[in-house]
């Protein structure tokens, strides 16, 4: 059996140099996102990309953005180089495959590994929800060059894909105003999905809890723009300051269990019963565990002042809302394809992650076809691109 045509719901976007110098107003521009070449090595902070100047360090492209320098680094640029090889040196344009920034050149790659469509999240300058915009000073800077990023991504990455490419917004997260009339304007656009921090209260932002986001919801639930939520975008709370790059490589998608967790029980889905909502990287075999255990406390520990929860405000169990309003996203999970069926087939996307480490570029669709052999025809190919084509509402004409 061979499945079809992968359709991918977390890719990345690595900025090309020009966007920002090409694009924002002319008053902006000198302060707006640009590329210098240095030499000098990766600074890392709190998980925060910085660049620091060495005489013998590598030679990098580094973005230089309100007072900030932010390389582009190797593991988020990874396709083409053995996985063994990739580490997190800075790196230059010249030295990461073109389809990493360029639409036609991400196609042709999309096109030796078998992908049909690919939703693509920013990647490490922007960040994957925005955050270095959103968390900048310069507000002013950081709204035009937001609305920078996405009009580039309708104009020039998604333009002459023939939908191929699906445009994925981001929006400012400082601003409850300014974040529902940048998204009203992305659906105007025909955007598919905004990506949103998984924890926004760890960026210093209002919590899911609050009530602060319903506005941006409520938008996205009407006009059917996907909130996507990759992992990393609310930082990695409990990753102790010394801990080797494998933990977090290990443990990253636990973070999405939280994140779920927080949408179950917010009330969200329960206000907005159309929202749609997307965890990338978040993979698969957790999540039975997670909605056991919810469905327990829902249903169980209803104590006044002990797990707080609302039934009034949200009449249904837990996995009622995960099977109604959460999709979740894998590219490698052996255990968790052995729980489809306490998960649910309609809910299972398979992502390709181009252009990082965990990608399997370019043999996407092959490792699609040999995770899923064990399954009919009908459930692998709704995985492989189905369940995606449908949730962001996916047509192409190629």
């Amino acid at each position: 059996m061979a499945v079809p045509r992968v359709i991918s719901p977390d890719d990345h976007i690595q900025e090309p140099a020009h966007v920002w110098q090409s694009r924002l107003p002319e008053n902006l521009r000198s302060r707006g996102p640009r590329i210098e070449r240095l030499k000098g090595t990766v600074a890392l902070n709190a998980g925060d990309l910085g660049f620091v100047e060495t005489a013998d360090g590598h030679v990098a492209d580094v973005w230089n953005y309100d007072g900030k320098r932010i390389p582009i680094v190797r593991i988020a640029a990874a396709v083409g180089v053995p996985r063994r090889e990739v580490d997190a040196r800075p790196v230059t344009f010249d030295d990461i495959r073109k389809g990493c920034y360029d639409p036609a050149a991400r196609l042709a790659d999309m096109d030796i590994a078998g992908v049909e469509a690919s939703v693509c999240y920013p990647n490490m300058f922007v960040r994957f929800c925005g955050q270095t915009f959103s968390l900048g000073p310069d507000k002013e800077l950081g709204l035009a060059s937001i609305q920078v990023y996405n009009d580039f991504v309708i104009e020039e990455w998604c333009a002459g894909s023939a939908g191929r490419l699906v445009p994925m917004g981001i929006v400012p997260l400082w601003d409850i105003d300014l974040a529902v009339a940048e998204a009203r304007r992305l659906a105007d656009l025909d955007f598919r999905s905004i990506t949103f921090s998984e924890a926004p209260h760890l960026l210093g932002f209002p919590s899911i809890h609050s009530g602060y986001w319903d506005p941006l919801f409520d938008t996205c639930a009407a006009t059917g723009m996907v909130v996507s939520l990759h992992i990393g975008t609310g930082g990695f709370p409990m990753l102790a300051a010394d801990a080797p790059g494998a933990v977090p490589n290990v443990m990253a998608s636990f973070n999405a269990g939280y994140t779920l967790t927080d949408l179950l029980f917010s009330g969200v889905f329960a206000r907005f019963p159309t929202l749609k909502t997307c965890l990338a990287e978040s993979q698969l075999g957790w999540v039975p565990y997670v909605l056991s255990r919810a469905d327990f406390v829902w249903q169980e520990m209803r104590g006044e002042g002990f797990t707080g929860v609302d039934h009034d405000a949200m009449p249904h169990p837990p996995s009622y809302y995960f099977q109604n309003n959460v999709w979740v996203t894998f590219f490698r999970d052996p255990v968790g394809l052995e729980l489809l069926d306490q998960i649910g087939i309609d809910r299972i996307l398979y992502e390709t992650d181009y252009p990082h480490t965990d990608s399997a570029w370019p043999s996407c669709r092959d490792v699609a076809d040999d995770m899923t052999k064990e399954l009919s025809e009908a459930d692998a190919a709704a995985i492989v691109a189905g369940n995606a084509k449908e949730l962001f509402r996916i047509e192409t004409h190629a």
